[in-house]
């Protein structure tokens, strides 16, 4: 008899899944390709004290990345992607565009947050960084995690009934952010490393925490933000999960324009009037030019 359930954890081919009443235990799966992602709604049989995912139900959507060698997936069925920097240590624009490119393709929501807001001039220069997100309509939140007095309210309204992947460089307080947000997160953490075996399995890829006890919002913890390939995005989609680029492409004279070098284009135009960001160009060019190069693979 196989039972419903959530993967709410990952390490290699070994999974966390969460049944309806709340317990936890380890699975395998059940042949090759049904390798399940956290978030991923599943049907699972017991064997023992552990046991098998046996199908997963078809998903609402997959955040994931992809380069030349490999495909890493996040997380499943994801109601939208935060992605949480610091003023300081500095930030990876590139990095922080190819996230919201990649949630945009697969049609997840996708918000900022910026912390320490306690350091004034490196928060100003940072919020700046940000405009151009702003302006295109991308919300961006200011932080203040080492502060106990901010109460994340608008955070939290933000987070609240929705299903949310946290991403985010190293040193960008995302463990603490967790932490205020998830008052068991210490104890979710060691359930769920006791369940693959922490000596075995030292890290998952995706952590599944609940904020509340009735188990109506969630976030999901993440690491690996420093190399986030896009490779299975065509160079021809860019503009479209770009919505400052992809604002001015109907006004290009070509409807198969690169908006890199022919004449007549909308986009380059919006450029020279200011219209769009050089920085939010410049990361265009640079990942189209990437995504239109020869693929090894």
């Amino acid at each position: 008899m196989t039972h419903w359930g959530r993967v709410v954890a990952s390490h290699g081919r070994h999974v966390v899944v969460e049944d309806a009443q709340g317990e936890r235990r380890l699975c395998h799966p059940r042949g090759k390709k049904n390798q399940a992602v956290v978030g991923d709604q599943v049907q699972w049989s017991p064997s023992e004290d552990e046991g098998s995912v046996e199908s997963i139900e078809p998903r609402r959507n997959l955040f994931y990345r992809q380069d030349e060698i490999r495909t890493k997936s996040f997380a499943a069925n994801l109601d939208q992607v935060l992605v949480l920097v610091a003023a300081e240590p500095d930030f990876s624009s590139s990095q922080v565009a190819r996230a919201l490119i990649a949630a945009q393709h697969a049609g997840i929501r996708a918000l900022i947050a910026l912390n320490k807001q306690d350091l004034e001039t490196p928060f100003a220069l940072a919020w700046d960084r940000l405009r151009a997100y702003r302006e295109a309509g991308t919300l961006v939140l200011p932080l203040g995690l080492r502060n106990a007095s901010d109460d994340l309210q608008a955070l939290r309204m933000e987070l609240a009934n929705r299903v949310t992947l946290v991403l985010g460089p190293s040193g960008a307080g995302k463990s603490t952010l967790i932490n205020r947000l998830v008052p068991e997160a210490n104890a979710a953490t060691n359930i769920i490393s006791k369940a693959l075996q922490s000596g075995k399995h030292t890290t998952t890829s995706t952590t599944w925490y609940w904020t509340d006890e009735d188990k109506t919002t969630a976030l999901m913890d993440s690491p690996g933000f420093q190399e986030f390939g896009l490779h299975h995005i065509a160079a021809t989609e860019l503009a479209t999960c770009m919505p400052d680029i992809g604002a001015h492409a109907d006004h290009c004279k070509f409807h198969n324009c690169s908006h890199v070098h022919e004449p007549d284009c909308g986009v380059r135009t919006a450029l020279q009037q200011g219209l769009i960001d050089p920085g939010r160009y410049a990361i265009y060019t640079q990942l189209f030019a990437e995504l239109s190069a020869p693929k090894n693979y």
